[in-house]
């Protein structure tokens, strides 16, 4: 059972960056998709970013041209590099491994994803 941890979460002025990481162990990375998904306080979680097992990269429109993902599978690891923050961004931030194997997202919500970490606080700040 893999197991996912974030980290790299903390407080942040407005137009700021941070850099939160999620590194997986005990079990398979490279060939599954990896996501991002961020959850505020009374709101549903919602998708922010994912990146196939070929590297393909996908985005909500909300962090468009200001987020973006990368893997590194040498480390088992997944990074969201946030620029730009904004208030709205502020919300615990979950990294998800895809639910098959060799298999893009396709719905790009919680469905595409199976195994899920236990999420890092980010604060922006106005």
């Amino acid at each position: 059972q893999v197991q996912l941890a974030e980290s790299g979460g903390g407080l942040v002025q407005a137009g700021g960056s941070l850099r939160v990481s999620c590194a997986a162990s005990g079990g398979a990375f490279s060939t599954y998709a990896m996501g991002w998904f961020r959850q505020a306080p009374g709101k549903e979680r919602e998708f922010v970013a994912a990146v196939s097992w070929s590297r393909r990269t996908y985005y909500a429109d909300s962090v468009k041209g200001r987020f973006t993902i990368s893997r590194d599978n040498a480390k088992n690891t997944v990074y969201l590099q946030m620029n730009n923050l904004k208030p709205e961004d502020t919300a615990v931030y979950y990294c998800a491994r895809g639910r098959l194997v060799y298999r893009d997202p396709v719905a790009l919500d919680e469905g595409d994803f199976s195994s899920w970490g236990q999420g890092t606080q980010v604060t922006v700040s106005s």
